[in-house]
């Protein structure tokens, strides 16, 4: 499989991690794991970057004095760990398993020694993990200025994979919500109520599992 060449009108075509990983003929091991159980813990080594084929992945952090939030979330399609190829030599947080799980695991330096020899692959990961940054920034912006409802309906948007896939996935892998409420920094009473505010309104359909519907948009878009 050959990389991916420049579309007729200019623009480089849009980046499939999995073709990313194929093209470059990596040297990665598959790694299966449980609901709820540990990927990594914060404080070990961080010497590989994570690839998610199935599943979802909780990324949470401990402060000092021991209060835990859950900073990110990650599905299928989806790199996670990377702050290795940064410099960070102990993981920042530790990754959890939401549901049965399955990762690609790519030591650091095979992944350096990949990016160093296919450029035109290179510029196209670089371009993917900023678009990952942007995501974080506007997680943090969401944090700072938003209502716990408006923050809950981006969050379940956001896991629902909407605005990344052309045909999002409307069914959300098994999460808790506790776990939802770590996310947006509320309790659990208070997504328990906006979830079944959201039901109520048809937003979302909720027995057992969570489906979002696109007129979730509409408490986001809302000033």
């Amino acid at each position: 499989m050959k990389p991916k060449k420049l579309a007729k009108n200019g623009k480089v075509n849009s980046f499939d991690p999995q073709v990313f990983l194929d093209t470059a003929g990596m040297a990665r091991k598959v790694a299966e794991f449980r609901r709820n159980e540990s990927i990594y813990t914060q404080g070990e080594a961080a010497n590989s970057v994570m690839y998610v084929q199935r599943g979802g992945v909780k990324f949470s952090v401990v402060n000092g004095s021991g209060r835990e939030a859950v900073v990110a979330m990650f599905g299928p399609s989806d790199f996670f760990g990377e702050g290795c190829m940064a410099g960070q030599t102990v993981r920042m947080g530790t990754a959890t398993a939401i549901t049965p799980t399955t990762l690609l695991v790519i030591e650091k330096d095979e992944l350096l020694r990949v990016l160093h020899a296919e450029h035109e692959l290179s510029d196209h990961f670089i371009r993917y993990m900023l678009a990952h940054n942007i995501q974080v920034e506007e997680d943090l912006i969401d944090q700072l200025f938003n209502s716990s409802e408006k923050r809950l309906a981006r969050t379940l948007l956001l896991l629902a994979r909407y605005g990344k896939q052309d045909q999002p996935d409307r069914i959300l892998p098994k999460v808790s919500q506790e776990t939802l409420a770590g996310m947006i920094g509320t309790t659990r009473s208070r997504v328990n109520f906006f979830m079944n505010k959201f039901r109520k309104l048809g937003f979302i359909e909720y027995n057992g599992k969570i489906k979002v519907n696109k007129s979730l948009l509409t408490v986001v878009l809302h000033e």
